[in-house]
């Protein structure tokens, strides 16, 4: 191993192009493993498979307690009518974070996990304390009007509960999955799923009871009140929860991104983002409560513009990330893990498409997985390499960057060809970065 700055390198013995799988020179001997050492057992509540089952049960639970709580304000076909509404601005949400994520994809077990816990845990805290508050308004403050204690409701208690609820996922995957957050678009993207899943299952209970009251009061034209509450929540505003949380979800991503000895920030930005994220809801619930000029001004003024600034910020930092990757990536190509046309082709979500097009091309689905799981951890390496180069190494850096380098080396074979033909097509080799010492770049198979 080299230690270069803030970072460690593994350098091969061997580096040529597709010469035999590096080693690490200075590695020390595995120690011998003692013989009637009986291996550590992990404490019950540590194992993997126990926190997976805790964690899957509480939101078992949750989603059938809110399946029946919004099956008792809504009835049968109410909540049938608004699920199948709900759902409809889901997939494009999704869609639109999936591909913010597109550089450096998050495992589908986080998201899935976020969507859950906004749909069921948060929603069900919601519920359940908005409830109480909604009561204990009503009897316990000597409010003037109703209209003053939907004010309260809506614009004081509401926003707290809920941002509160949602960001408690964001907390516990940046306590006990540290390694996710490499930056400002992991919180954002884990928050957006969030509050798109939570806004699923308040869509729900508010078209729900919009069909009820149709069915009940008999409202004129088909379906009124179903109309009028589907265009104010899924069509006029449907990145309203995503957009809340998504100002805790940055506050952490900001948080993962300091320096260990910057223990003040790492505690200041997710608590900013969170008061952040109520005082949108807060302005957002406040105005709906008000007259209609002032739902449209609070529409127009701020929710657009700070909707507009934050699509522009995600967008930034996905292209932060690839930058990332073209800066960092080079090393590796001047220890001879890579050629230089990689760091290329990795740094250009179009390069990649287009080297996992020619692998299948060339050598069926096989090769088009190896070059998607060659680039995922590429560019696990070089946010892993970043991290340590701006001062906040992880602690396992050196074991982490060898596992990644080692895994890569086993799809270099189809891998590395795809990505040099990619490169050279999208891109004029001149710019190319060609450090001094790296082995010359050999033309792919079949050029």
């Amino acid at each position: 191993m080299q230690y270069e700055g803030a970072q460690l390198i593994a350098r091969p013995r061997e580096p040529e192009e597709f010469g035999p799988r590096p080693v690490y020179a200075d590695a020390p001997p595995k120690p011998p493993e003692p013989v009637a050492a009986a291996p550590a057992r992990k404490r019950f509540w540590r194992r993997r498979g126990v926190r997976i089952g805790a964690v899957a049960t509480v939101l078992t639970l949750a989603g059938l307690a809110i399946l029946g709580l919004v099956w008792s304000e809504t009835g049968t076909h109410g909540m049938l009518v608004g699920g199948g509404l709900a759902l409809l601005p889901v997939p494009l949400l999704i869609a639109g974070f999936l591909w913010l994520d597109r550089v450096a994809p998050g495992p589908w077990r986080y998201r899935i996990f976020a969507f859950a816990w906004g749909a069921f845990a948060a929603t069900l805290v919601a519920m359940l304390a908005n409830t109480f508050a909604a009561r204990w308004i009503a009897t316990g403050l000597p409010t003037a009007s109703s209209r003053e204690a939907d004010l309260w409701g809506m614009a004081v208690v509401a926003p707290v509960v809920e941002e509160a609820a949602k960001a408690a996922a964001i907390l516990l995957l940046f306590l006990f999955r540290r390694h996710y957050f490499a930056g400002l678009v992991d919180g954002l993207v884990l928050a957006g799923i969030i509050g798109t899943g939570f806004a699923f299952t308040e869509n729900i209970l508010y078209l729900g009871r919009a069909y009820e009251e149709n069915q009940t009061f008999g409202d004129s034209g088909p379906l009124a009140t179903v109309t009028v509450t589907f265009v104010a929540r899924v069509v006029f505003s449907p990145f309203a929860h995503p957009l809340f949380t998504a100002m805790a979800g940055i506050g952490f991503g900001l948080a993962a991104m300091t320096v260990a000895r910057q223990r003040v920030r790492r505690v200041l930005f997710p608590v900013a983002g969170l008061l952040l994220a109520m005082a949108l809801h807060s302005l957002w619930n406040g105005s709906a409560v008000m007259n209609g000029f002032v739902f449209l001004g609070a529409y127009a003024f701020v929710m657009a513009p700070v909707f507009g600034l934050l699509v522009w910020l995600a967008v930034w930092s996905r292209g932060g990330k690839l930058r990332t990757i073209r800066d960092q990536l080079p090393a590796y190509a001047h220890a001879g893990w890579l050629v230089p046309a990689e760091p290329v082709a990795l740094a250009s979500l179009r390069t990649r498409k287009l080297a996992r097009t020619l692998a299948r091309h060339a050598h069926g689905d096989e090769a088009r997985r190896a070059v998607a799981d060659y680039t995922r951890s590429a560019t696990t390496l070089a946010l892993l390499r970043a991290q340590a180069t701006q001062g906040r190494p992880a602690k396992d850096y050196a074991a982490r960057e060898q596992a990644l380098l080692a895994h890569m080396w086993q799809n270099k074979a189809l891998a590395q060809p795809a990505l040099t033909r990619a490169a050279y097509t999208t891109t004029p080799p001149s710019p190319w970065p060609l450090p001094q010492g790296a082995p010359h770049l050999a033309k792919a198979p079949g050029t």
